[in-house]
């Protein structure tokens, strides 16, 4: 390492030293770096605003029917642990007049996933920016994931896995909306129901 190390970079070199390790050793000398490098790409959603991802891909369209966008892949940092959490997230939204490019939905969802997160937040984050810029008349999102902490410790339960979902406007006034967008999810028990 050339120079002082930066702030993630001492933390992570304090952190080694704390648990019994040396980081001057050969195979850890590199390693606050590298942490420091990997929690910057793990957390760049901080510098992200979704409204502008969202609103330079918007278009009006006489369209009315579901659009779904499934089997979104994430990963994300548990803000109790830091510990990963992963999985994938599906969309769909009814729309009222306009759309957005469909690249953008996985692109906020990373966003919010790049986060210290709890899954059920960036269920939420998601649903709502949705709501919010394209004003649908309905938005459903259901994220399905497992959790390290969970598997890693405490618990230690290798097969749970998480599922979270928020459901708005006709999705949640309509049964079979809703029941139709489970359906092309490829979840067949409607958990509302």
């Amino acid at each position: 390492m050339t120079g002082p190390p930066d702030g993630i970079e001492a933390l992570v070199e304090g952190l080694l030293k704390e648990i019994g390790e040396d980081p001057t050793r050969d195979g850890l000398l590199r390693t606050p770096g590298r942490v420091a490098s990997a929690m910057r790409y793990f957390t760049e959603g901080y510098g992200q605003d979704p409204v502008q991802i969202l609103n330079n891909a918007l278009f009006e369209v006489d369209y009315d029917e579901m659009v779904i966008v499934k089997d979104i892949d994430f990963y994300s940092l548990c803000e109790h642990h830091m510990l990963p959490f992963f999985g994938r997230v599906h969309v769909a939204y009814i729309p009222n007049g306009k759309v957005v490019g469909l690249s953008k939905i996985p692109r906020v969802a990373e966003m919010f996933a790049r986060r210290l997160q709890v899954q059920e937040r960036l269920t939420m984050q998601i649903a709502e920016t949705l709501e919010t810029v394209l004003q649908p008349k309905g938005v459903a999102v259901v994220v399905e994931s497992i959790h390290l902490c969970m598997m890693m410790r405490g618990v230690q339960s290798q097969n749970a896995s998480a599922i979270t979902s928020s459901i708005r406007g006709e999705f949640e006034r309509d049964s079979k909306t809703r029941a139709e967008f489970m359906d092309l999810i490829g979840r067949r028990r409607d958990p509302f129901a």
